[in-house]
């Protein structure tokens, strides 16, 4: 009998156990409606939340990193082959003057900024990024294989023009898609090709538009949408991904085509002076990068043969690879942006300013090494603290970004002018300009870092007051709660 008896008592305790631990997750579940929570998402303890969420990032980076870095590097590539089909004969076989060859550096951009902001609104009215991107990336291929087959300055502009036309779809916002330039070296192999009956700048054209449109037939069938609409997405993942936004801002990153008002956001975009700031500082960083179009030639003038130029012309582009994401994903984990905007640039300066006062080959290499690596990494870090800057309303947040690289963009323009053939090797007036401009970016740099944490003070005090207001019987929770989350990365 007194066996019976204990056994129960520990069954009574077990099921009183079970029953108020069950209790407690009611509790917090009607707590997490409260909130504002999915309603698939309310029965998750904090734990199986955060599994949930590790689980989706890891699911969305293999969807999502590997295509829009691939996306990328062939978009920087299909852009500047021009620089390398220079080293490759393009110059002498079309007879194109210094001021042609200049000019169809520049008509790219002339492009590239008229379809900027039309692109990224539409992208974001539609919402099916997994087709416009790789539609408009197959396109461009076709136009850079096109113009493996120009034979005069008029056919080379054209394609030029449509070049940046199209591109402009791919401006990425991406925090984690970063500059990958490594794979320039390639370049060097076409000169081979040549015996093959066609010139080796038509092969480079020739062979990264077709790689190009390889690809663009591939990553459709992986890159996710928005949470709303992407089909992979189990009911639970696409809750949270949806309510991320929410948590971290107070509102949904997107919802539907009906929902996204492109003149609505664009006129958010001009009346909020952050837009400005950040459009002078990515203007100001992104011309000193206008070097990137003529870097081969700068490298060039070390007077080594055609492929041994393009062969040092890699080694910078490679560190650049790695400096950028290391930076990037540092800048991620620690939330800082500032420094991780402003140091790199500060190294820039200094590979200009040595570029431009020395014919030393060691010295000037050095410079080369480090003047890349400091305008990509500012670059990037650039367009994600202006994405943290103006989060939502996503059409909002689309018309900044597209604005402000329209607008830096256009240093891209006159660029092309700033590096005439008379003023090699050193090209001082280029130089000069480039460390002046990368200067301006760390003044402004300087300007926003304070003005955001002016800003975060103001969150923090209208929460304290909001929540001095509850206390005292004044008011009650409300969803803005959810949005005082959110504070301004600086």
């Amino acid at each position: 009998m007194p066996s019976q008896n204990t056994d129960a008592m520990a069954e009574l305790e077990t099921l009183t156990s079970v029953s108020s631990r069950q209790e407690q997750k009611d509790g917090n579940a009607n707590a997490r409606r409260r909130l504002g929570y999915p309603e698939t998402l309310c029965s998750l303890s904090t734990e199986e939340r955060n599994k949930l969420e590790r689980q989706l990032v890891r699911k969305l980076d293999a969807r999502l990193m590997a295509p829009l870095i691939i996306m990328y590097i062939m978009n920087y590539l299909d852009r500047n082959a021009i620089a390398a089909a220079k080293i490759a004969g393009i110059v002498d076989d079309l007879n194109l003057s210094d001021s042609e060859f200049q000019t169809c550096i520049s008509i790219l951009f002339v492009g590239y900024i008229l379809m900027q902001i039309p692109s990224n609104l539409y992208l974001t009215k539609i919402g099916k990024p997994s087709i416009y991107l790789p539609l408009c990336m197959a396109i461009w291929g076709s136009l850079c294989a096109v113009t493996g087959a120009v034979h005069n300055f008029s056919g080379l502009a054209a394609t030029r023009f449509l070049l940046g036309f199209v591109e402009a779809a791919h401006h990425f916002e991406s925090r984690r898609a970063s500059h990958l330039r490594g794979t320039e070296s390639l370049r060097s192999e076409t000169k081979c090709c040549s015996a093959l009956g066609l010139e080796a700048w038509r092969w480079i054209f020739i062979i990264e538009g077709a790689i190009t449109v390889a690809i663009a037939t591939t990553v459709t069938f992986i890159l996710p949408d928005f949470p709303t609409n992407t089909k992979w997405m189990t009911d639970q993942e696409r809750a949270l991904a949806s309510w991320r936004p929410i948590a971290d801002i107070g509102e949904e990153d997107w919802v539907s085509p009906e929902e996204e008002g492109l003149a609505a956001g664009f006129q958010q975009c001009i009346r909020d002076y952050k837009t400005w700031l950040f459009a002078i500082l990515i203007f100001a960083v992104v011309s000193s990068g206008t070097i990137n179009s003529y870097f081969p030639t700068i490298v060039e003038t070390l007077n080594y043969s055609r492929t041994t130029t393009l062969l040092f012309t890699a080694p910078p582009y490679l560190l650049s690879c790695i400096v950028t994401l290391c930076v990037s994903f540092n800048a991620d984990r620690t939330g800082e942006r500032y420094f991780h905007f402003t140091l790199p640039t500060w190294i820039s300066v200094a590979g200009f300013i040595i570029s431009g006062s020395t014919t030393n080959f060691p010295a000037r290499y050095i410079s080369m090494m480090i003047m890349l690596p400091g305008v990509y990494t500012a670059f990037t870090i650039g367009l994600t603290w202006l994405a943290n800057a103006l989060p939502r309303p996503p059409a909002k947040r689309a018309a900044a970004l597209a604005l402000c690289s329209a607008a830096s963009n256009c240093s891209s323009i006159y660029g092309a002018f700033l590096y005439p053939q008379s003023t090699a090797p050193r090209y001082i007036m280029a130089m000069g300009i480039n460390a002046s401009t990368a200067v301006m970016s760390i003044i402004v740099a300087n300007f926003l870092h304070f003005d955001l944490k002016r800003l975060n003070r103001k969150l923090d005090e209208a929460e304290l007051e909001a929540e001095a207001e509850q206390v005292g019987g004044m008011g009650a929770q409300t969803e803005g709660t959810v949005q005082s989350n959110f504070r301004y990365l600086y």
